[in-house]
């Protein structure tokens, strides 16, 4: 969504880092290019005006005129600058003394609130509580059907007492979901309200006799992303006609400007909650002011790719792993393909590469990328028997052919990940016996023969290609170096102190091109 923005931010931070020195005719060149940038984004006039005001100020003061790298001080400044108009600390869900919590859905019709209320339940539930979705959008067809749909994704129970379709009294809906709460042991009850095409008072006045009815803990406006200005009108209408506490983003996964996400805290006053990225119940997260702000930099997001590591690599396989790198066991295929389908788990490959610090100027590269290749490499593990997953070695070239027919690849894709996994086996050891750990053994040598293989100096450094460079042991190892000539620390500032980028070889990823497809 901030794809636009971020390049034209980027730019304009490649242009200052190569001035020693800032003088007032360099910041009020930035501050505007910084501006149009901002209006290009679609972020509303206001906000922009506050926004390069601040910069501008900051910018001039005694922090970037003392700073031995002013470009670096700029870029923190905007960075900050952009946390403070995300929302500064995000703000989490208040809930009530005395359970249920109410938590009232608004937003116009088409914005995305009844997905939003299958996502939240499913979050909710995930956090140990007991949500009850209320069906309370009587007026949109089928839009009853959809809430008892996501509902049963959700495993969360739906209260729909009417049908819908224009049948039956929302808020009287709205207010027995209250007993039927108390009565059932639910603790948190969302309410799901009827939208429209556009702000009218039947619409505003509907939303408040469900909020005296229910008198909701929490009113989230749900608010898409991609509509630009309207968004913000439609933020402040909400917050006057009916008062919301709070807003979520939805379709933060779309191709819009993303300057409604930007302009939306700054004009209602209220935070943003949560955000929306895409249609399955699982797209949705907590929103971090700071992250995103990071995002937009081109720094990328190295906490949110840890979450979502430490929620596809369940407990027992990271206990699994662990003790076998401090026991010096061997890593196996089979412990190859738990970790490649738990990486699948968190998502596109291009997604979870995007987080990374640097690669926001990667993104053409990033677009190309293959996910059916970790298809493949799956479908060759799982061609193969539990003794030749345990001992590759056994593979010999009948195995091989055998292999290859069963997953429906070459014997040379065959081998090229048998190469590549005994790279990874040589990396996993080497990790074993990184900083010491105790339990892992490590074979030292002093042959000449295996001193003029490795590099100066004896040392075992894997060579290109070998075992990802850096990415979790879970990727096809030997998705080997950068393109030729690609230097990581070339890349925008702001990744974290002694961060390093993974070596990578696209181009093993990349789609095939139709060509490609004909010869196959």
């Amino acid at each position: 969504m901030f794809d636009t923005l971020s390049d034209r931010l980027s730019g304009i931070f490649t242009k200052l880092r190569g001035k020693g020195r800032l003088t007032d005719a360099d910041i009020d060149a930035t501050a505007r290019e910084i501006r149009l940038a901002l209006l290009e984004a679609d972020v509303a006039l206001p906000v922009v005006k506050a926004f390069v005001f601040n910069v501008k100020e900051r910018a001039r003061g005694a922090e970037v005129s003392q700073a031995l790298n002013p470009a670096q001080q700029i870029i923190k400044i905007v960075h900050e600058e952009l946390i403070n108009i995300l929302g500064g600390e995000g703000r989490r869900l208040q809930f009530a003394k005395t359970p249920p919590t109410v938590i009232m859905l608004a937003g116009l019709q088409g914005s995305g609130k009844t997905t939003l209320a299958g996502k939240l339940s499913r979050w909710l539930a995930g956090q140990g509580h007991q949500p009850l979705l209320v069906a309370a959008d009587l007026q949109r067809p089928n839009a009853v059907n959809q809430l008892q749909v996501l509902g049963g994704r959700a495993g969360v129970e739906v209260y729909a007492p009417q049908p819908g379709n224009g049948v039956g009294d929302p808020v009287q809906v709205a207010k027995d979901s209250i007993g039927y709460a108390e009565r059932h042991a639910k603790d948190i009850v969302i309410v799901d309200t009827a939208g429209r095409l556009g702000i009218d008072a039947e619409m505003m006045q509907q939303a408040r006799d469900i909020r005296a009815a229910v008198n909701p803990d929490e009113v989230i406006f749900v608010i898409d992303a991609m509509v630009g200005q309207d968004a913000v009108q439609t933020a402040e209408a909400f917050r006057d006609g009916v008062g919301i506490t709070g807003v979520v983003l939805s379709k933060l996964d779309g191709d819009a400007r993303g300057g409604a996400a930007l302009s939306v805290r700054h004009v209602t006053g209220e935070p943003i909650l949560f955000a929306s990225t895409g249609e399955k119940l699982e797209d949705f997260d907590l929103f971090h002011p700071d992250r995103m702000a990071s995002r937009i930099l081109g720094m990328g997001d190295v906490l949110t790719l840890i979450e979502q590591a430490e929620q596809a690599f369940d407990d027992e396989q990271k206990e699994k792993m662990t003790s076998k790198l401090l026991g010096g066991e061997q890593f196996t295929l089979e412990d190859f393909l738990e970790q490649l389908i738990a990486v699948r788990r968190m998502g596109p490959i291009a997604n979870i590469l995007g987080m990374m610090p640097g690669m926001g100027q990667m993104k053409s590269q990033l677009d190309e990328l293959d996910d059916s290749h970790f298809d493949r490499v799956t479908a060759i593990i799982r061609s193969m028997t539990p003794g030749e997953r345990t001992n590759p070695k056994i593979i010999n070239g009948s195995r091989r052919a055998r292999i290859a027919n069963g997953s429906g690849v070459t014997v040379m894709d065959v081998n090229q990940l048998l190469n590549r996994f005994a790279d990874a086996q040589k990396m996993m050891k080497q990790m074993g016996g990184m900083m010491g750990l105790p339990g892992a053994r490590r074979k030292a040598t002093k042959s000449p023969k295996n001193k003029r293989k490795g590099t100066k100096g004896g040392s075992s450094r894997p060579r290109a290609g070998a075992g990802g460079g850096g990415l979790p042991a879970g990727f096809p190892g030997g998705m080997p170096q950068l393109p030729p000539g690609f230097d990581p620390n070339a890349l925008g500032g702001g990744a974290p102190g002694g961060f390093k980028l993974p070596n990578l070889d696209f181009n093993k990823l990349m789609k095939p091109k139709k060509d490609d497809d004909d010869k196959r």
